[in-house]
């Protein structure tokens, strides 16, 4: 029986996931999970640094790790991910904190002992103490430095936020991207998910400009798009009624049905702007039948280069869906794969998601195989 079960999980985590219609020619797959390597990254009890905000040993990654940025540095790829203590029960209530930790090959990993990202005394204690810091996405300018896009969590509201590094392990951060747009006007505006807009440069993906300021697409409830001239200060966009505008909504009897939500930095390539999302059914009546209420799924639409508010392709069937053991355990059981890092290395574009809000798993995207 054993050896059974054993060989059901090979053939399930070698098993390509793609849409269940035709993948367009402008959507990245399939994604592969790689055989007997998933999850590459798992809680750690043992690791353990002096938290600031008690000033005690805490064990920082302890109950989970997931939803994890991913970037490139000499040949590595390094992978930021959020881990949760133990200093609360249920999801939103412990202390998140952002690790750090390498690989030279995409899929074996080699951890920092201590975050790279936590609260701490400095002048963002009135928006991370006592949450944290939570579901990074990262990418990096032509002149290397990297531009981590975080959720900061005192527990009252979320806010999307900007810290910046040239090295991974010190970050200056910066405080929430909306805090001086508009005069103020979303300061205190519920705001996560971004995903900066880059493009491949010699083989190498580097933040892009589009119509001549950088820009992200970002939110859950809907997604939004906002600009900047500095990477650090983001003006939303807004509609004609002077109300934050929806460039994609959700989708009733979809996959999407309840929330779109920004994943990994999205890319321009030869059809668009093409941006990689997570989906969450419906828990009851609107809801996409064919999977299971309240999963995280992951899809994938394209806009327009010149016009990024304007979608011209969007998967109506998710790409990428839990279907492994450790993607339908955990703080969350109704199933989960939540994408938020997406790199080009070697030749092979490596996707890294959240597993139930407790792990971190990885598949691999071959172009032209």
């Amino acid at each position: 029986m054993k050896r059974m079960l054993a060989a059901l999980v090979f053939l399930i985590s070698s098993i390509p996931i793609m849409a269940q219609e035709q993948m367009s020619d402008w959507t990245f797959g399939p994604f592969v999970r790689p055989a007997n390597v998933n999850p590459v990254l798992s809680p750690n009890p043992k690791s353990t640094f002096r938290d600031p905000m008690n000033k005690t040993q805490v064990a920082w990654e302890a109950n989970d790790v997931f939803n994890p940025a991913a970037t490139i540095r000499n040949d590595k790829i390094y992978v930021i991910y959020r881990a949760e203590d133990r200093s609360g029960e249920g999801i939103g209530e412990r202390t998140s904190r952002l690790g750090l930790a390498e690989s030279s090959n995409g899929l074996t990993m080699k951890r920092r002992p201590t975050p790279v990202l936590f609260p701490t005394n400095d002048n963002q204690q009135e928006f991370e103490w006592p949450g944290g810091c939570e579901d990074p996405r990262i990418a990096v300018t032509e002149t290397g430095t990297y531009v981590m896009l975080y959720t900061q969590w005192n527990k009252k509201v979320p806010r999307l936020a900007v810290a910046t590094s040239t090295n991974l392990t010190s970050w200056t951060k910066h405080g929430p991207a909306f805090y001086k747009a508009y005069q103020g006007r979303f300061k205190d505006l519920a705001s996560k998910s971004a995903s900066i807009v880059t493009k491949l440069v010699n083989g190498r993906q580097v933040i892009a400009k589009v119509n001549g300021k950088y820009m992200m697409y970002w939110g859950e409830r809907f997604l939004n798009i906002a600009t900047s001239n500095d990477l650090i200060n983001w003006e939303p966009m807004l509609d004609e009624k002077d109300e934050l505008k929806a460039v994609v909504r959700t989708r009733p009897n979809y996959f999407d049905s309840d929330l779109t939500e920004c994943g990994p930095p999205a890319i321009i390539t030869a059809k668009g702007i093409l941006l990689l999302y997570n989906g969450k059914n419906k828990p009851g009546a609107g809801r996409d039948t064919a999977y299971t209420a309240n999963t995280y799924a992951a899809g994938q639409v394209l806009f327009d280069v010149n016009d990024p508010t304007k979608v011209i392709g969007r998967l109506d069937k998710p790409f990428f869906v839990p279907t492994a053991p450790f993607e339908k355990s955990g703080q969350y059981p109704a199933g989960t794969v939540f994408v938020e890092g997406l790199v080009f290395f070697h030749n092979k574009w490596f996707l890294y998601y959240g597993c139930a809000d407790s792990r971190v798993g990885v598949a691999v995207y071959e172009p032209g195989k």
